[in-house]
């Protein structure tokens, strides 16, 4: 909206407007720090109004899980949906700092509001019926699974960019490959969304073009879902996601930022992809908010994201690692992420398989180290940690590639 503002300003006035207001670097930070003020200055008022409303967690029944329900049995009137705040916050800040023609700024947009509205009807019916356990999951899934094909059949199919190409939010992005010895390579949209990089590799890994975009579809639909979902699994302990996703984002913001420069790109031999800045400035709002929601979700939590938040947020991070090609990248910065779905999935498989014998004492893992004695400030911080060990190795990767 500023960008409009100092266009408008420039061209019917002559107002001479300072440059740095439109630079990326000064629209990250000023975009993140509009996000985590305004978090910080709603928060009190939002969780008055939440207990007012008495939005309380639902916390597990002492039948599925003993020694969780009395480790967490003190939470269970703590209100949750607090992802309505972060992603309000967010949707405030973008729309001051951000491009509002740049199509990225709108697919974040559009994943944001969708897998938000759909936590915060998954939150809204576990609270409004008792012992309800909300979406049915096939019906999560669904949605989620449909959200992230369309937006993967629009970044695959050059008909239905040329369809849309009219509209000027909705062109196509492009990219530029760099080649050794010679100019970098224009791409399309789907030539470069065939490619898949692997971090510490200069040269992409695969190029999943013609009958092989298939294959493309479906590793844009399983990265988007998957790491919705991931997020959502990690969310189970006093600000474990959002600090986890603050790093994530700082990462995959950094890449953003790096991406949309051509001499940088070219000095670093990434992909360059036109007007990525606008995924860095959304990815900063996305860790500036959960900085300002971390103020109250801290040990010992006065709000909870809930569903609304962490489904949303992981979206978010999924498809802006689609959109940069660094969804291998992710998988490194996001490593506490994958090992929280990866703990669910085992042990769903050893419950089924093995005669109903686990591997861990309870999944997700977060909950396995507490069944041990850790304490929870004890278990949340050792996975900042190493959240933060796997951000610091997924940017060395820029170097050592």
């Amino acid at each position: 909206m500023l960008l409009l503002l100092v266009d408008f300003l420039q061209s019917s006035f002559g107002w001479k407007i300072p440059h740095a207001f439109v630079y990326f670097s000064t629209r990250m930070i000023l975009a993140a720090a509009t996000a985590l003020l305004l978090t910080i200055f709603l928060g009190p008022r939002f969780i008055k109004k939440l207990y007012e409303w008495k939005i309380g967690q639902a916390i597990r029944s002492v039948e599925e899980v003993p020694l969780l329900a009395e480790l967490h049995g003190k939470k269970k009137d703590t209100p949750t949906m607090g992802g309505v705040l972060i992603l309000f916050s967010m949707t405030v800040s973008l729309f001051l700092w951000m491009d509002l023609t740049n199509v990225f700024t709108w697919m974040l947009l559009l994943i944001s509001l969708v897998l938000g509205g759909l936590g915060a009807r998954d939150d809204y019916l576990k609270l409004r019926y008792k012992n309800s356990k909300g979406l049915k999951p096939r019906k999560k899934m669904a949605i989620q699974l449909l959200i992230s094909s369309l937006l993967a059949l629009y970044l695959l199919c050059p008909p239905i960019q040329d369809a849309l190409s009219g509209k000027k939010i909705l062109r196509a992005p492009t990219a530029k490959e760099q080649v050794h010895g010679a100019r970098p390579k224009p791409l399309t949209t789907s030539e470069y969304m065939g490619r898949v990089y692997m971090p510490f590799l200069k040269d992409p890994l695969f190029h999943l073009n013609g009958a092989l975009r298939i294959a493309a579809f479906f590793l844009i639909v399983f990265v988007i879902t998957g790491t919705s979902n991931a997020v959502n699994l990690t969310d189970g302990l006093d600000g474990l996601a959002a600090g986890c996703l603050i790093m994530v984002a700082l990462v995959l913001g950094l890449f953003a930022f790096l991406s949309n420069n051509i001499d940088l790109a070219r000095y670093l031999n990434i992909l360059y992809i036109e007007g990525s800045g606008e995924i860095a400035v959304y990815l900063f709002v996305l860790a500036g908010a959960c900085m300002g929601f971390l103020w109250y979700n801290g040990y010992p939590a006065q709000i909870f994201m809930g569903d609304t938040g962490s489904l949303a947020l992981g979206g978010i991070i999924g498809l802006a690692s689609v959109l940069l090609r660094r969804e291998l990248l992710l998988a490194i910065a996001g490593g506490i992420f994958v090992l929280e779905a990866l703990s669910v999935i085992f042990q769903v498989l050893s419950y089924r398989y093995r005669n109903k014998k686990r591997i861990f004492l309870c999944a997700p893992l977060h909950h396995h180290f507490e069944y041990k004695g850790w304490p929870e400030t004890k278990v949340v911080i050792r996975f900042w940690i190493i959240s933060l060990l796997f951000a610091i190795l997924s940017v060395a990767s820029l170097k050592f590639q």
